[in-house]
């Protein structure tokens, strides 16, 4: 499918957030989805990705949320670099921005009204968050998101205590060889989602290491992330219809 991407500003409060938009080049309305950055930024990858998602027959966003920062995207070598950023959010700030950016895709006309969330990394955490902070997502599929179930920072309340918000069904995906994310969080994550009732399926792969899905990182995985990609397509045209 032909794809239009260009770049947008989406007022957030009294701001303006840039963000990478692509949708089919024709026909609609299709299904919309906001597309997370990693902790590194948004990056050419994170860009490809959401190209990738219009040319499944889907309007795609991925919005700059380190966009108050300078040098807001960072090599996939420099994790010193991408905590600093990651440290320079606040979930309030994040939930109000991602909120803008649905908000923006609500305001496109070839855009349904049904609303996606994904995201990796970082974004993973993101796109579980706003979804459970925002009544309008109806279906989400982190992948690989650190700081779920267990806070990452002194004070902040994980996403997972947000879950009874949840209005949409979850596809999550883990790696068994994340160092990031231990496999007990995984269960706990399952166990809560099943606690509350809420329609889900966590994917784990025992032999996937964290950032999976990135072919510019040396832990990605093509059988995997071909498989995960091919169920989260499915799992969008399903929920958002």
């Amino acid at each position: 499918m032909e794809v239009v991407s260009s770049e947008v500003s989406i007022r957030t409060g009294a701001e303006k957030m840039p963000a990478h938009l692509a949708r089919p080049a024709s026909g609609g309305p299709y299904p919309a989805i906001v597309v997370v950055m990693e902790a590194f930024g948004l990056n050419d990858q994170i860009k490809r990705i959401t190209n990738q998602f219009a040319s499944e027959g889907f309007v795609a966003i991925s919005p700059n949320l380190y966009f108050r920062q300078p040098n807001n995207v960072v090599g996939y070598n420099d994790l010193p670099g991408a905590f600093r950023l990651m440290g320079s959010v606040s979930d309030d700030q994040i939930v109000a921005d991602m909120g803008a950016t649905i908000d923006h895709l609500k305001s496109i006309k070839e855009a349904k009204p049904a609303v996606g969330t994904t995201g990796f990394c970082m974004g993973g955490r993101v796109a579980f968050l706003t979804a459970c902070r925002n009544p309008a997502v109806r279906a989400t599929a982190p992948y690989y998101g650190g700081g779920i179930v267990k806070s990452r920072q002194p004070g902040v309340k994980p996403p997972i205590e947000y879950v009874e918000g949840l209005k949409g069904p979850v596809l999550a995906f883990f790696g068994g060889k994340d160092a990031f994310i231990p496999i007990t969080e995984v269960d706990e994550f399952r166990d809560a989602l099943k606690k509350a009732g809420k329609p889900a399926e966590v994917v784990f792969y025992p032999d996937a290491d964290h950032g999976f899905m990135c072919d510019d990182r040396p832990s990605f995985h093509p059988v995997h992330s071909k498989e995960a990609w091919a169920r989260t397509i499915a799992f969008f045209k399903e929920y958002l219809g």
